[in-house]
């Protein structure tokens, strides 16, 4: 369908606080500068939380120790309201699918997604964002993936809350949006979508950031990348359905000065991930991603939710900022929000 500007009134916008300041910046003051500069709510960050909840406590809370969180939980869920906010979703998620049945990392997935919700009923949110996961030691079999997201939507449904689910482009398995949306098909849950993002499909599909040029290298050059990425954009356009789209986010990347280095890093983290951590920008600030064109793309299956900004912000050399203006940077990516809708309307 058209997407005209005037249609774009009632969409949403919400901020990810782990996109602004850093995990040791005060949350009130993160809460503050998104809510000063017009934002209606927020993505919770888990490193935002466990960061309050350590100070809150005088001590460092463990990941796991869901008693605490959820007590803190609820305090967050207050400061939240007094800002004038709402908790959109709780995020990331992270490596819970595909795991060997009887394996420890299949019983710390689900012991772990048992807390996330108890968490999600003390902070007042509906929605858990699940990146697919980026374990070598996940199966690849689709339907063995879709059949542990299956019984995680319906630990969800037993609270009425949802699960949006997102490629992660450097996942192992289910780098594309194609992918997550075969998954969430087989998954057929009412209470399962997606989670899109700007990066991760042009991150995945369009760029390249172990190539000088930053593009996926393939015959036919540039003309057939982009002759490609239409393609893909134009299928998404026409076969997922609005209401299965939960959430977009939003963000742009950082050419990098220097390509980097096609193997995993030490810690097992492939390009486009280390990519993902500190090059990030708000579009139309620095970046050189189709933002405006994958906008387009989703804004044509009619879908008028929640548009987040989720940034990693390092600076074009990937080094972090200071952040003594955070009012300043949330202000700015309302204004890129704004300039995003008026490029994505279309007569």
């Amino acid at each position: 369908m058209a997407s005209s500007a005037s249609s774009f009134d009632s969409i949403p916008t919400c901020y990810a606080t782990v996109s602004i300041g850093t995990p040791e910046t005060p949350l009130d003051k993160k809460l503050e500068a998104i809510a000063g500069a017009g934002f209606q709510g927020i993505e919770l960050g888990f490193p935002d939380l466990l960061s309050f909840a350590s100070k809150g406590q005088n001590k460092e809370v463990q990941a796991q120790d869901f008693d605490t969180l959820c007590e803190v939980g609820r305090e967050v869920k207050q400061l939240v309201e007094k800002n004038g906010l709402r908790i959109v979703m709780l995020q990331p998620f992270s490596n819970f699918e595909g795991w060997d049945e009887g394996s420890d990392g299949r019983e710390d997935a689900f012991r772990r997604a048992k807390g996330w919700i108890r968490i999600m009923e003390a902070v007042g949110t509906d929605m858990l964002q699940v990146g697919s996961t980026d374990s070598p030691h996940a199966l690849g079999d689709l339907d063995y993936l879709a059949t542990d997201l299956r019984q995680l939507a319906d630990l969800l449904a037993a609270k009425d809350f949802c699960l949006a689910y997102e490629n992660w482009c450097w996942a192992t398995h289910a780098p594309d949006w194609k992918d997550v949306w075969e998954i969430v098909q087989k998954v057929d849950r009412p209470n399962v979508g997606l989670c899109l993002d700007t990066f991760q499909t042009a991150g995945g599909e369009w760029a390249d950031p172990t190539t000088a040029s930053g593009l996926i290298e393939r015959e036919g050059g540039l003309e057939a990348l982009e002759s490609q990425f239409r393609t893909s954009l134009d299928i998404m356009s026409r076969t997922i359905p609005s209401e299965k789209i939960y959430i977009l986010q939003l963000s742009d990347a950082y050419k990098p000065k220097t390509p980097l280095d096609s193997k995993p890093d030490d810690s097992g983290l492939r390009p486009r991930g280390r990519w993902s951590s500190c090059l990030r920008p708000l579009p139309f600030d620095g970046g050189y991603l189709p933002v405006v064109d994958f906008t387009k793309a989703v804004l044509r299956t009619g879908f008028r939710g929640w548009f987040s900004m989720e940034v990693f912000d390092g600076g074009p050399e990937g080094s972090d900022q200071d952040w003594r203006d955070m009012k300043a940077y949330a202000k700015k990516a309302m204004a890129s929000h704004k300039r995003l809708l008026e490029e994505a309307a279309e007569s």
